[in-house]
């Protein structure tokens, strides 16, 4: 469980960027994800990348291709929104639409079939314990990168202007910061993080191009049980859902794990909507 919440964490922290920075409800987020995943399997079968290593060119590509969807696609909603609950509304159908695209896309390039490749498929012993060896390097590798984005929102210049737009974008435009590039930026770190998840997650996942909804579900999940625009939160529901999924997996059903993160999910929304580290505003 701790091992698939530090993947989900990764993937989580993407649209925990474009949603409690950007403003933007990306439920194309888990496409974006599966995208990743491609990625790395085709980096790995057609070439051999270690997809650890494949993350290096996956993340620049993914950041690009967000950037470019904010810059072109995002921006005029942006523009146009009265109120951040209709940029909110606006975004979802936006971003919905773009879903089926990128959907389109990736099947048209790889087919609806299931994919996997056999990366680090061995066991290690921990705790007298078996784990696959890819599964605790998706980890490790989620590890680090959380970790450099957190050090990188905390003692950088970027990272105070992204911080300071998730707590008031009007007043951040007060003091200099061009709210319209730091937002965009914001979606476009989002897509690069959440890309470098879906490259991790398949290391030890079956994947196909139509499943990144369950992802976006699973993202949306994890943000609002953390609370939105709290990075630490988001790393504990990850935590929290992983360890949930596993223990309904080992202790139930396998087929029940789904229905057990919906049922956490509502269980939050009726007893700490604002989630568990986020505070009423």
């Amino acid at each position: 469980g701790v091992l698939l919440g530090g993947a989900y964490a990764l993937m989580a922290l993407g649209l925990q960027l474009q949603y409690g920075i950007a403003r933007i409800m990306n439920l194309a987020n888990g496409e974006f994800l599966i995208a990743g995943a491609f990625g790395a399997f085709w980096f790995y079968s057609g070439f051999q990348i270690n997809p650890l290593l494949a993350i290096i060119v996956i993340a620049p590509l993914a950041f690009v291709a967000n950037w470019a969807i904010y810059h072109y696609f995002l921006t005029p909603l942006v523009r146009r929104a009265r109120s951040p609950g209709q940029l909110e509304v606006d975004s979802i159908l936006a971003t919905f639409g773009l879903s089926f695209i990128v959907v389109g896309l990736m099947i048209a390039l790889f087919g609806g079939e299931y994919f996997s490749y056999p990366f680090l498929e061995r066991a290690v012993i921990i705790l007298q314990q078996p784990f696959g060896l890819n599964r605790i390097a998706a980890f490790c590798a989620a590890v680090a990168l959380c970790a450099a984005l957190i050090l990188a929102l905390n003692y950088t210049r970027v990272g105070l202007a992204l911080r300071a737009i998730s707590v008031n974008p009007s007043a951040a435009g007060m003091v200099a910061i061009k709210v319209s590039r730091i937002s965009a930026l914001a979606f476009a770190i989002g897509g690069a993080v959440t890309a470098s998840g879906g490259a991790l997650l398949s290391m030890f996942l079956t994947f196909d191009a139509s499943i990144g909804v369950i992802f976006t579900l699973k993202a949306l999940i994890i943000v609002i049980l953390g609370g939105v625009g709290e990075i630490r939160g988001t790393i504990v529901a990850a935590l929290i859902l992983g360890l949930a999924e596993t223990a309904i997996a080992t202790l139930v059903d396998p087929g029940l794990t789904l229905a057990a993160a919906y049922l956490l999910f509502i269980i939050i929304l009726l007893v700490r909507p604002q989630g568990l580290f986020g505070s009423v505003r």
